[in-house]
């Protein structure tokens, strides 16, 4: 078991990351059921893994929007979360032990990281994300945070299910 604090000591392949891996940022085709390619590139870098599967989650499980008001309405949904490990899976293997392993905190992390940065944003005058009214980034800050809340209550959840969908692939 890896904790948030740990992560950064690991010793993990650094790797191409998109680093907003939501779902409008896929391009998918309209003929076939099948995600065709990312879009939105100007954010590609250096990284682990895990940040783009965890920025992935916070927009696959959660049916809320992202500036949610009403936190009642933020979710994790196990079953799209199984539904995305399975399709993780079924690519081949290219994940290590230890990146696999990290996958249930990257689903905690990167909503808390994105979560600072809307709060960041909020301070400065909203001078990065775009806002549609006043307190939109403190919204967004305060919706991310409570996904964190709810991904770190399903890490148990999270570690089984990544081991038995992805063990073959260890």
């Amino acid at each position: 078991m890896v904790t948030l604090s740990e992560l950064s000591k690991k010793e993990l392949p650094v790797r191409v990351c998109h680093n907003d891996t939501k779902l409008n940022n896929i391009l998918f085709s309209r003929k076939e059921n099948k995600a065709l390619c990312l879009i939105d590139l100007d954010t590609l870098m250096k990284g682990h893994f895990y940040y783009d599967f965890g920025d992935a989650v916070r927009t696959i499980v959660n049916t809320a929007p992202e500036d949610a008001k009403d936190h009642e309405k933020i979710t994790f949904d196990k079953s799209l979360f199984e539904a995305f490990v399975n399709g993780l899976g079924s690519v081949g293997p290219f994940l290590s032990k230890q990146e696999i392993e990290t996958l249930p905190l990257g689903a905690s992390f990167m909503p808390f990281i994105h979560g600072l940065r809307a709060l960041t944003d909020y301070l400065n005058d909203n001078i990065y994300y775009k806002v549609a009214y006043e307190n939109q980034n403190l919204d967004r800050c305060l919706s991310l945070f409570d996904f964190t809340k709810k991904a770190l209550n399903e890490k148990v959840y999270m570690e089984k299910m990544v081991l038995e969908k992805l063990k073959h692939r260890m």
